[in-house]
């Protein structure tokens, strides 16, 4: 019998991926966004490999995939997986952690300043009136001299804090418990143990933490309610870590500057009928469909390692786990975890 892999999130171009697993001779079968939980357990009861990016992988889905030796997200958060469920089997679970960091960072980034510049505005009132005079309406604000501040200091965090700091000489502070003072010092940021005092220092808040149960709506009303009336909240983490309703009622109030997100808890977004709908059509805010990671540059690193991972579990060998997500290291089957 022959390999057979399944991919989910058809919508997703990898070229590069699927034609490294069909050239090897496999079998692929690609499913839509949204495939339905019956639908993936019939495709993967069969399945040597599951890739995977936005589409659930319960413990139904892997109690059912009696031969299926990996599952590899093809991206870095793990969420989505039932990784408990797949240690009980022995399957282990890899991620692409390390793709797109500095990618990330500069989508955050560039949000920030186009929403501190009021670029979209700006850019839109040009394109439709020919010429604006700088009249209070227009007046924009500098990142230099204010204080960005950064919920979780992982990779993309730190590159966040370099760009902020040494590239734009903002004061930059942080809260993640996680991460001692020493190592924030290290990247330029100081260190704030307790989030709502953090907030209430900030001009800028930028969310880089993972979703898990402890960071499920981390912000919240309370949250907003320590910020600045003119914070803007960045968020190209997940959309979950965020209490979207207390976000939505912020904004409209105008109990918070602005927003930028890339990140949604029910994605994708609708202009009507989505619980994120009355943030369209906003001066300041800006919306963009989870492509912070999405240039050709990590792109290319993103579906290369993908393969690197998909033919070590398919040869027999210990997939190569780089993530340092205790869900991800507890795993003691199939797997190398990387120093």
């Amino acid at each position: 019998m022959g390999v057979k892999i399944v991919r989910t999130d058809r919508e997703f171009e990898c070229r590069i991926i699927d034609h490294g697993l069909r050239e090897r001779g496999a079998e692929l079968v690609v499913l839509p966004d949204g495939v339905g939980e019956d639908d993936l357990a019939a495709a993967t009861a069969d399945a040597d490999l599951l890739l995977m990016c936005y589409t659930p992988v319960t413990a139904r889905v892997i109690a059912g995939a009696k031969r299926l030796k990996g599952i590899v997200k093809y991206g870095v958060g793990i969420d989505a997986i039932d990784i408990t469920a797949a240690m009980a089997r022995r399957i282990p679970v890899v991620n692409v952690p390390d793709y797109a960091e500095e990618t990330v960072a500069e989508h955050a980034f560039a949000m920030m300043i186009a929403l501190a510049r009021k670029l979209l505005p700006i850019h839109a009132a040009v394109q439709s009136q020919g010429w604006i005079w700088p009249t209070e309406r227009w007046i924009a604000g500098d990142i230099a001299g204010k204080t960005v501040g950064l919920v979780g200091l992982g990779r993309i965090g730190a590159s966040m804090a370099r760009m902020a700091g040494a590239g734009f000489r903002a004061r930059v502070v942080g809260y993640d418990p996680f991460v001692p003072v020493a190592e924030m010092a290290r990247v330029g940021v100081g260190k704030v143990d307790g989030l709502h005092a953090m907030l209430a220092e900030c001009d800028f808040v930028s969310i880089h933490c993972v979703l898990n149960q402890a960071t499920r709506h981390l912000i919240g009303a309370a949250e907003f309610a320590a910020m600045k009336r003119t914070a803007v909240l960045i968020n190209v983490s997940r959309g979950a870590i965020v209490d979207e309703r207390a976000l939505v009622e912020a904004i409209v109030s105008g109990r918070i500057g602005g927003a930028g997100l890339d990140v949604f808890s029910a994605e994708p977004l609708s202009a009507t009928g989505h619980m994120m709908s009355p943030l369209y059509g906003r001066d300041n805010v800006i919306l963009t469909p989870h492509m912070a990671f999405y240039t050709a540059d990590a792109m290319h690193r993103l579906e290369h390692d993908t393969l690197q991972r998909c033919f070590e579990i398919l040869d027999g060998r210990p997939v190569r786990v780089k993530s340092k997500d205790p869900r991800l290291t507890a795993q003691t089957h199939g797997v190398e975890l990387l120093p």
